[in-house]
Formats: structure tokens, sequence, C-alpha cells
């Protein structure tokens, strides 16, 4: 079985409505380099949500995003350095999809009373499409027959008559 190779991305940005869509293009550029196609959609958008709410009630714009792969997980961190942001309140209905479409989330804060909130989406096997092999391809000597391979009579009908009836007719 082989062994994904574990990844990390970070980046720092300073939210507004310009640049949310660029970071979504970032972080989808970063997933599939990583192979991770399938996450696209649920990642971009949980980040889109939780920019766009630190956009609209954050004072402090500044945030970090952070994305884990370890082979089976892909945690997405978003860090925001204001005070006054209280998750509980300005961000409920925000973490509510969070929480609906991630397999786990969380908020925690750190020592200068900033917040991280984070969503975690596993990726299935199921929706890896697996290769399928191909059959070989036929050589070139069975495709074509060889003449000396085919029955003299084969050789000696003319091109119209296959069974050499006009031969027997003259």
């Amino acid at each position: 079985m082989k062994t994904a190779v574990p990844c990390y991305y970070h980046l720092d940005v300073e939210v507004g409505p310009e640049r949310i869509g660029q970071v979504r293009r970032i972080l989808a550029a970063h997933l599939r380099l990583w192979d991770l196609e399938t996450l696209v959609e649920p990642v971009c958008g949980g980040t889109e949500l939780l920019l766009k709410a630190i956009d609209e009630h954050a004072t402090d714009k500044s945030t970090s995003i952070e994305m884990w792969w370890n082979g089976q997980h892909l945690i997405t961190a978003i860090g925001e350095n204001d005070c006054e942001l209280r998750p509980d309140q300005d961000l409920r209905s925000c973490l509510e999809h969070i929480a609906a479409m991630s397999d786990g989330w969380g908020c925690c804060a750190t020592d200068n009373g900033s917040k991280v909130i984070w969503f975690s989406q596993r990726a299935r096997a199921g929706e890896r499409v697996p290769l399928v092999p191909l059959p070989p391809a036929p050589s070139l000597r069975e495709v074509l027959q060889v003449p000396r391979e085919m029955p003299a009579a084969a050789l000696a009908a003319p091109a119209g008559d296959p069974d050499g009836a006009l031969e027997d007719a003259r």
C-alpha cells in the first residue's frame, strides 16, 4: 500500500472582499497539487465562509490560514487576531455550516486573545477513482496474417472468388 506524504501550507492574508476569491483559488491549487481534488469544494467553501464572517465582524482583518494533510485527514485552521470577535455570537451561523459539512471542527483561544477556528475533512477511499489496467494492444503479428501462413488455395483464388468457383467453371 502506498502511503501519502504529509503536507503543510501556511498563508497570511489581510481579509477583504477581493482577497476571499484569491485565497479560495490558492487553496484549491494546493489541494490539487496534493492530489486532493475531492476536498477542494468543502475545504474552500468552509474557508470562504469563515473569511467572509471575519471580514464582516472583525476589526482586525489580518488572518493566518494553515492546511495540514497527514495522509487521511486534511485539517484547515484559520487564525484571526481580533480579541473582540466572539465565535459564539458573531460567527454562530458560519460555525453551524462548518459543523454540518466537516468531519470535525473546533475553536480555541491563543495566549494573546485571538482565536483559531479549525475543521477537518477525511479523504474517503471510495472518492478516488481507481486506475483500471487496459488490456495490452495486439502486436502486429497477431493483427496481420502473414501470407505464408494462409492455405495455398486461398492464395490461388481470384479476389472476387474466394472458393475458386470460377476456376472450376472454365
